[in-house]
């Protein structure tokens, strides 16, 4: 691969995102909006399309919808429809979908995206409103539909196509998942579905203006799985049309709606597009247009909280964070806020942060937890870092306080360090001095490297005294030593 990723193609990519909204029940009946349960049992006559019911609109739907909108300056229009949406297919108990076509709930509006030192930002085209469809389930010698999840609120998020490589899609994916986490919309569970991306994607040669036939992948639950299908796309695009240089573009490559092979890391071709039409979209007749007034939208903007973007800025302006670190806590709200209530008991933003998603994350690799879920309590980080802060401990006995918090999550720091004798300090001057008198006497080069004005000197003689003593010397007596003995 040239240093230029794609030589002379330019990616266009769209995403259309599906988030469950987190009611207690579903968009237009009273059955539990609830995963995990027992198939065909969160259900009334509505989810399943029984001859003469009638949908309600679930109004927490439309409220949850409309901050969104309110979170990234979207239009919020003050009338909306519902459409018919049909199709055949065994999950869609009323053989149509209802959804929003043309009057949507929110125009525009725009996410943005920090990537290191810069921000990008990227355009939303509009985000419908709509009902999910059931899952089939498929076993050695039979399939079944579980209509649970028929009937939850979706709100369907639809990009502008204005992203150019696989990374930017995941990112601008990623801070949708954080704004719907921070305004207590969706748990956005990948796992369990209650968010799922399809992605349409696009190349062309670079300086065209008009976009060439897109390519849709459907259902993809995964960040870095959403990167390997974009990219394989992209390429397999390329190929095709580096092999026919002559051909019409549109000859090449049809549209189609595509899944991805995880195991080949190829997309796999499930059928031809279909257009609006195939639809055949008409307005709802079941259900009365969405009004919204001035003063319900502008209460909701009001009282949105701290929004993912807005945190990243206080994180590496006011907190000093690096800004991958502060990108990795805002992209996680579970994370951030359990960072937040660490410093409620220790005032060192960057110190707490390293051992949040440094230190303890190295202790949960290879065991299938994390920190969240380990029953470590956040101010037991802050109390710890506090310790080290104060010079009660030394960074190296901090560590072992850590395993010791890591095998039983419910213990406190500072009860360890003073049940246990080896991990407090050494404080006793007359027992540090002579390891700070062989160090001297074993690196006079160093000594002179100091005299001479190198400040890194300094360090390195204070670690060869901490690495004599086991890193159980009280630092501030070993740089009081030092300070001292050089001058």
């Amino acid at each position: 691969m040239s240093s230029i990723p794609y030589e002379d193609w330019e990616p266009v990519i769209g995403l259309e995102i599906h988030v469950q909204l987190n009611t207690k029940s579903k968009l237009f009946s009273r059955a539990p909006n609830r995963f995990g349960d027992e198939p065909n049992t969160n259900i009334t006559d509505v989810c399943t399309g029984q001859p003469g019911t009638l949908p309600v609109l679930n109004k927490e739907a439309v409220r949850k919808a409309v901050q969104f909108g309110c979170a990234v300056g979207a239009r919020i229009a003050p009338f909306s429809k519902f459409d018919r949406k049909s199709y055949f297919y065994p999950d869609s108990p009323r053989n149509f979908q209802i959804t929003q076509f043309d009057e949507p709930i929110l125009i525009g509006g725009a996410v943005a995206v920090d990537f290191g030192d810069h921000t990008k930002h990227f355009a939303i085209h509009h985000a419908h409103l709509e009902d999910d469809a059931g899952m089939l389930k498929h076993f050695s010698t039979f399939a079944g539909v579980d209509y649970n999840r028929a009937g939850v609120p979706l709100l369907e998020i639809v990009s502008e196509p204005c992203m150019h490589t696989p990374k930017e899609a995941a990112a601008y994916a990623m801070a949708i998942r954080a704004i719907m986490q921070y305004i207590d919309a969706s748990d956005c569970n990948m796992e369990e579905g209650s968010l799922r991306a399809d992605c349409n994607i696009s190349v062309r040669r670079k300086g065209e203006k008009e976009l060439r036939n897109k390519v849709e992948i459907k259902n993809l639950n995964s960040f870095h799985h959403m990167e390997l299908a974009i990219e394989s796309e992209i390429r397999r695009q390329i190929r095709l049309y580096t092999a026919h240089p002559h051909q019409n573009p549109a000859e090449i490559l049809g549209k189609g709606t595509y899944r991805f092979d995880l195991d080949k890391k190829e997309t796999v071709l499930m059928r031809e597009k279909e257009g609006a039409e195939d639809y055949r979209y008409f307005p709802e007749p079941d259900l009365p247009p969405i009004l919204l007034s001035p003063t319900y939208i502008e209460e909701i903007r009001a009282s949105l909280p701290e929004l993912p973007h807005e945190r990243f800025k206080r994180y590496v302006g006011t907190l000093g964070l690096p800004t991958g670190s502060a990108t990795l806590l805002i992209n996680d709200k579970k994370l951030a806020d359990y960072f937040e209530e660490a410093l409620t008991v220790c005032n060192s933003p960057k110190n707490v942060c390293n051992w949040i998603t440094v230190e303890f994350v190295g202790r949960f690799k290879d065991t299938g937890k994390d920190l969240l879920s380990s029953g470590i309590k956040a101010k037991a980080i802050g109390k710890l870092v506090a310790l080290i802060e104060k010079g009660v401990i030394t960074g190296k006995i901090a560590k072992s306080v850590a395993d010791d918090l890591f095998a039983n999550p419910e213990s406190d720091p500072e009860e360890i360090v003073n049940r246990n004798p080896d991990y407090r300090p050494i404080q006793d001057t007359s027992s540090i001095e002579p390891l700070v008198d062989e160090v001297l006497a074993a690196h006079p080069q160093s000594v002179a490297d100091f005299k001479a004005g190198k400040a890194r000197a300094f360090d390195f003689l204070v670690g060869q005294v901490m690495k004599l003593c086991k890193g159980k010397a009280s630092p501030p007596i070993v740089n009081e030593l030092l300070t001292k003995k050089l001058q």
